[in-house]
């Protein structure tokens, strides 16, 4: 697949890494056993958070990412990095343990100034992450160029002012310590909580295992990463889009056949978008999607891998979120191809999250 350059964006003295590390740092905030969350006057959206409910049937959380909310039910680290054009930064938390994000701290600390999002917290345990990477051209630019702007992305949350994360075609984050993430051929489940308010046309806007190399490097089964756009060069659904469909290395899929007529567009605010992949040579995978507001997930793909050169896979544990326009709000893989029942509760936790209220 031909990419836009940062699709992938990697400099590889910095990049080519090994993968797959299966140790817990103890120093990083680790997984909650849930319970009832107090917070700015109200509770969160349930006692437990997306990583526990697919943590209490064997597929705890190995990366977790959200600028809005914990997620983990008793999660009381930083969700989040901030920075001004002086270099200070600050870490924004949570209102309470397994809460929604403290935007009153960001609100203070950036006042009129320019402010970026300069990491993104894994709330896991693991240390996976996600920190900014761009065009060499943006890189240049010091030392905001290549961020996100933290006050972009303004949005209520169960009755909470929080701030998402607003791409721009040509950046984004990544974590490259693969720590527990996937390889190879074995199981995940990704999801993401986006919008179609800025869908990209093109390459990637993205959240999930992808790899480790620079983009000649490209080949089919390297990524398993969630995608949300309009963009049709390399597979596309029914209609004109949006779809989620999955970035699998080499090409954009709907299913396993382009077009894929059952993938049809989501046009909802608030987008819950997954992707899963099974156990090893079960040469199996699914796409679900939601609206993250209301009601329940479809299945807009379930079934084998597109082709041979897809099966097994050859995923390499690296994670992305980007790089073209987009806007992300949560997201969490797991090291397990999970159940239809807990991702029918994560999708109910999304919805009573209050997105949009």
């Amino acid at each position: 697949m031909q990419r836009m350059l940062f699709s992938r964006f990697a400099i590889s003295c910095v990049f080519l890494v090994a993968c797959g590390r299966s140790t817990i740092d103890a120093s990083e905030p680790g997984p909650g056993t849930g319970s009832t969350i107090q917070g700015n006057g109200g509770t969160t959206s349930a006692a437990r958070g997306p990583c526990d409910i697919y943590a209490a049937e064997g597929g705890p959380c190995v990366a977790a990412h959200s600028t809005v909310r914990a997620l983990l039910g008793a999660y009381n680290g930083p969700l989040y990095q901030i920075k001004k054009a002086d270099g200070t930064t600050n870490d924004i938390g949570v209102v309470a343990p397994g809460g929604f994000a403290n935007s009153a701290t960001q609100d203070a600390f950036c006042g009129a100034d320019a402010c970026v999002i300069s990491m993104i917290y894994d709330q896991s345990g693991r240390g996976n992450h996600l920190t900014p990477v761009g065009s060499l051209a943006e890189m240049r630019k010091a030392p905001l160029g290549f961020q996100a702007n933290a006050m972009a992305l303004k949005l209520s949350i169960g009755g909470h002012t929080v701030y998402g994360v607003h791409i721009v075609s040509g950046f984004g984050y990544r974590s490259n310590t693969c720590n527990g993430t996937a390889m190879t051929d074995n199981p995940e489940t990704i999801y993401m909580v986006t919008s179609v308010d800025d869908s990209s046309n093109g390459c990637c806007f993205e959240y999930g295992n992808v790899e480790t190399s620079d983009i000649s490097r490209d080949r089919a089964g390297q990524a398993e990463a969630v995608y949300v756009g309009n963009g049709s060069t390399w597979g596309k659904g029914a209609g004109s889009g949006p779809w989620v469909m999955a970035d699998l290395g080499v090409g954009m899929w709907a299913g396993n056949t382009n077009p894929n007529n059952q993938n049809t567009p989501v046009t909802y605010a608030y987008v819950t978008a997954m992707v899963k992949g099974d156990k090893t040579r079960a040469n199996h995978w699914t796409i679900k999607a939601g609206n993250a507001q209301s009601g329940s997930l479809t299945t807009p793909f379930d079934g084998p891998r597109p082709d041979a050169s897809y099966n097994p896979m050859n995923k390499q544990g690296a994670i992305i979120l980007g790089t073209d326009s987009g806007d992300f709000f949560e997201g969490l893989m797991t090291a397990h191809y999970s159940s239809n029942a807990a991702d029918d509760a994560v999708q109910a936790n999304i919805v009573t999250a209050g997105y949009g209220q």
